[in-house]
């Protein structure tokens, strides 16, 4: 028990952590109580955990500008950071041991989501590189969904969306260059939010594909996560990938028209109920749905990883000096890949794009957005280590082509399956819309079937048994600085 304040609630969205400070809990008891439960939890959500005497040093410098509480925004907030992104005085990873180093400056990101008064808890477990879609490519164990020890969490921000989704922080940051802050969000039963390329810094962020990563956010609501997003936009001008927000879309029209898949290109990979959840969710949206040709979008996302595009992660990691030895078998043929490409690949690629993204643009101009699955299914782990490039493939169908179109997006909880594995949706804009989707990825989000109508109805009645028995039997090694 905590004084002041009583127990934590078993997910920590932005109200109840403002309730608990309005009653009396102070800081160092919130996050004394959440230490304890993070060290129940699944032990493969983070990599790097805020030792105490940082914790105490960050409630000590909140305090000393922002003696009230709840006077800062976010004023003792706990949120997490997808560990390649910076963090002063904790080591960015990215999941390499090898690579690890120590950040000597915050993200700029981070910085301004802790001048609102928010604090880092701890720096959370990823795909390799941020390459891949699934949550497996790490040494530093796998994390699972929260629903089921058995199946991924998705990726690769794979440790931020289970941080948030297991009450484990109150929101997360993540990145997003081909659905890594959608994939985990939707595997999770949570909310991300993927803003307009550019709209976010990524200055502290070890880039995948610089001039296509995007810094994301997830939380337990559409609200929140646009709270947090609306903290950590903005113009960089030490960042060259960041852009002038420029026109933003105006609010959604009342006769609204979203774009839908045609019944041909729905692929639910033999899940009846993800293409059943899929048509409610059309239906609950209110608007007129309107059947586009997916043919273009397919064909730009199947670009990303088999295209030259995939080259500029290569040349990111080549940057780093380090050998392919320690990369994860699963990214070794995807650089292997990489290397066969040639400039004149790369120009052949950047105009086979251009004429994509005018066929895009066709189909994009029959509506106001679109209304997409955000997997088609789910995975097991062991299916997943079966297949790592064909079902990783599968898993970003509806999602890596945001990036290269320059869109914008948010992905929403949209039911469970039979199994009692969440499905969701995601509503994809143009770029420049980020605050035109609220309204309707809300209406979508607190209107589901599955609850409600409050975030916490879409979360596991009780957090999850993590550390009983031999559940995990992986040998795991985390930093705690």
């Amino acid at each position: 028990m905590t004084q002041g304040g009583g127990a934590l609630p078993p997910v920590l969205g932005l109200a109840e952590v403002r309730a608990l400070y309005a009653r009396g809990m102070a800081p160092a008891d919130l996050f004394a109580a959440l230490d304890r439960r993070i060290d129940a939890a699944d032990p493969a959500v983070f990599i790097t955990r805020s030792s105490p005497a940082m914790i105490a040093g960050a409630i000590a410098a909140l305090l000393a500008r922002a003696p009230e509480s709840n006077s800062l925004p976010l004023w003792g907030v706990p949120f997490a950071v997808k560990d390649n992104i910076d963090v002063a005085g904790l080591p960015t990873t990215c999941a390499c041991p090898a690579f690890a180093r120590m950040a000597d400056e915050d993200a700029a990101a981070v910085a301004r989501l802790i001048e609102a008064g928010a604090i880092v808890i701890g720096k959370t477990n990823l795909d390799q590189f941020a390459t891949g879609l699934n949550g497996t490519r790490t040494p530093y164990g796998v994390p699972r969904s929260v629903f089921s020890h058995a199946h991924i969490s998705g990726g690769s921000s794979s440790g931020s969306a289970v941080a948030v989704a297991a009450g484990l922080a109150c929101f997360a940051l993540g990145t997003d260059t081909a659905g890594s802050g959608r994939v985990p969000a939707a595997l999770n039963n949570i909310v991300g939010i993927k803003p307009t390329p550019g709209l976010v810094s990524t200055r502290g962020m070890v880039p995948a594909c610089a001039s296509l990563d995007c810094l994301s956010v997830f939380a337990l609501s559409v609200a929140d996560g646009t709270t947090v997003r609306q903290f950590v936009e903005g113009f960089d001008p030490r960042d060259p990938w960041s852009r002038p927000a420029g026109e933003t879309v105006a609010p959604l029209p009342a006769d609204l028209r979203i774009g839908v898949l045609a019944p041909s290109d729905r692929e639910f990979l033999g899940n009846a109920d993800n293409a059943r959840l899929y048509a409610e969710a059309i239906a609950r949206s209110g608007a007129a749905p309107v059947e586009i040709d997916y043919s273009p979008f397919r064909e730009t996302a199947a670009l990303l990883y088999e295209g030259p595009w995939v080259a500029e992660r290569l040349e990111a990691f080549a940057t780093f000096g380090l050998p392919d030895s320690v990369l994860d078998p699963a990214l070794a043929p995807i650089f292997a890949r990489a290397r066969e490409f040639s400039a004149v690949d790369a120009f052949r690629g950047f105009h086979h794009l251009q004429a994509l993204r005018r066929q895009c643009a066709v189909e994009l101009a029959r509506v106001d957005l679109l209304l997409l699955p955000t997997v088609p299914a789910t995975f097991t782990i062991a299916e997943m280590q079966e297949a790592p490039i064909a079902r990783n493939a599968a898993l970003g169908l509806y999602t890596n082509f945001c990036n290269l179109l320059g869109l914008a997006a948010i992905a929403i909880p949209a039911g469970f399956d039979s199994l009692g594995l969440p499905f969701g949706v995601t509503l994809v804009g143009p770029g420049g819309s980020d605050h035109a989707l609220v309204p309707l990825a809300h209406r979508l989000h607190t209107g589901a079937r599955c609850g409600a109508g409050t975030a916490l109805d879409f979360l596991p009645p009780s957090p999850p048994a993590w550390n009983s028995g031999d559940t995990w039997s992986e040998s795991r090694n985390f930093f705690r600085i």
